[in-house]
């Protein structure tokens, strides 16, 4: 039977039926506290803030102790690793001292014999700084600007490759500074008599230099210094006029290798009067500025080398168009990129994800993600490129955030040289050549010819059981939706009209 009860008529007894269920609330929490009920009349106010106060009671005794984060992993400051030391205890640092001293003596030799001299940077922030501060240092010591010059490399080269050493020797120089390059063992740099010197930080054997060549490396002595900031540190000592010139350069090259978190505290020299004449806000945007030519596709890394060397401070750069151009172009590319999702290994030792662009945007693609990715087993964060270079895969490796703190810490070159050894065909190591698994223990990569990258992946089993040693969230049963409330307030009060109509 419908019932035709009015909503005036359903107002009131609501509120009737209110007034009643009220009273008795009050008066039986009244007894339970030891009072008595004087019987005064309740008002809506009162019975709101009961029922208020009845519900909160009642969720907070429901509801459980929220579950605690897991802490972050603590990672030791960089500055703080330990150094070696030699036999009368003084630290082996930024290189040895035998290096460092022969590297000095090299530059001196070429100012004074006054010929045409080479500069070979790489092409990001720490090889043009340390490029940037030899070229400052030969002039300020009487070497003529005319007699030197730069050679940028091409667009996925290095110095090996023939077409480099011919460029290189067109130049006709008599004294060779490689800077920032890497180091393996080859031929000289170029086949025409020359001096080279090879100023270094990358991971290297003793004999991982070009034949005939000198050298200085920091790889052996931690904390690993920058290749900016171990030229600084030879050059500074043979002109007092170097810190004053470079010091900022120095910071420029520093940061971008080693990050703008870095603590410039022992054994790293004391920069707080550079950092007070030079903002650290300024040193970071040049180091973007400086990197993001090198990363665009047009590869306008001459750009780059031509602003940073006439410049005489960071705000010199804040504002070159073409600099701000290329930053523009990468950072849309890049975010891009990023949303890439990872796959794992079958061991859950390496995350990888895949790319198709035409910038450099894969270190940055790994390095964004190294320090998001958490899982128990994660050791690597490999991010690779289709699209770089025609028939090739570049990638780029980083050691990710939860992993930093291990002991033994990780290594990325052992990681890579161990996936390509344990593959079927014996052949693949070889295959995938001397531009795999280069530059540092925490931060490597290569380039290699697609079809050995894809036969690579086979050996980690990418995808197989992503499941475990992956970061994903665990998937579980869906919530069951709560039962609808079949007793409503006009279900009640139809219902007793009804009834009472009956």
């Amino acid at each position: 039977m419908k019932s035709n009860i009015s909503y005036s008529s359903s107002l009131k007894l609501f509120k009737s039926f209110l007034n009643s269920r009220s009273s008795n609330i009050v008066q039986r929490r009244s007894l339970t506290h030891g009072h008595s009920w004087t019987g005064a009349p309740i008002t809506p106010k009162a019975i709101r803030i009961n029922h208020i106060e009845m519900k909160r009671s009642a969720s907070s005794t429901a509801k459980a102790a929220p579950r605690a984060k897991k802490p972050r992993p603590e990672i030791p400051e960089y500055h703080l690793t330990p150094s070696l030391r030699d036999e009368s205890g003084e630290a082996i640092w930024p290189a040895p001292n035998a290096q460092i001293e022969l590297a000095r003596k090299f530059i001196l030799e070429c100012v004074s014999a006054k010929k045409k001299t080479l500069i070979v940077p790489d092409k990001d922030a720490d090889g043009l700084s340390s490029g940037a501060i030899l070229q400052k240092t030969l002039v300020l010591l009487g070497l003529e600007p005319d007699l030197i010059s730069a050679h940028l490399l091409q667009k996925g080269s290095n110095i090996h490759d023939e077409r480099e050493r011919a460029a290189m020797a067109a130049y006709e120089p008599e004294y060779i500074f490689v800077l920032d390059q890497g180091s393996r063992k080859s031929p000289a740099v170029i086949d025409a008599p020359h001096r080279a010197l090879v100023i270094d930080h990358h991971w290297a054997l003793e004999d991982d230099f070009p034949s005939g060549a000198e050298h200085v490396t920091a790889c052996n002595s931690p904390p690993v210094a920058t290749s900016s900031l171990l030229t600084y540190h030879i050059c500074s000592a043979l002109d007092e006029r170097v810190r004053g010139t470079c010091d900022w350069l120095c910071a420029v090259g520093t940061h971008g290798d080693l990050g703008n978190a870095l603590k410039w505290e022992p054994p790293f020299p004391d920069m707080r009067s550079t950092f007070k004449t030079y903002t650290r806000k300024a040193v970071n945007d040049v180091v973007s500025l400086i990197n993001a030519p090198r990363r665009a596709p047009s590869y306008d890394v001459p750009g780059a080398w031509a602003a940073l060397t006439a410049a005489s401070s960071p705000s010199d750069l804040l504002r070159n168009p073409a600099l701000l151009s290329a930053r523009a172009e990468v950072n849309t590319e890049v975010d891009r990129c990023a949303r890439a999702a990872p796959r794992f290994s079958a061991d859950g030792r390496v995350a990888v994800l895949r790319v198709r662009s035409a910038a450099q945007v894969h270190p940055v693609v790994a390095t964004r993600w190294a320090g998001t990715l958490r899982a128990p087993r994660l050791e690597v964060v490999l991010a690779a490129n289709d699209g770089y270079l025609p028939g090739l895969v570049n990638f780029s490796c980083r050691v990710p955030r939860c992993a930093r703190a291990r002991e033994p810490p990780v290594n990325i070159i052992e990681v890579l040289e161990d996936v390509a050894g344990r593959a079927p065909d014996p052949t693949l190591r070889a295959r995938l050549g001397s531009s795999f698994a280069r530059g540092h223990k925490e931060a490597s990569g290569g380039i290699v010819p697609t079809a050995e990258f894809e036969e690579f992946l086979e050996v980690l089993e990418v995808g197989r059981k992503a499941d475990e040693g992956g970061s994903q969230k665990k998937v579980g049963r869906k919530k069951e939706a709560a039962p609808k409330q079949a007793n409503t307030l006009m279900n009640y009060f139809g219902k007793k009209a009804s009834k009472d109509g009956e």
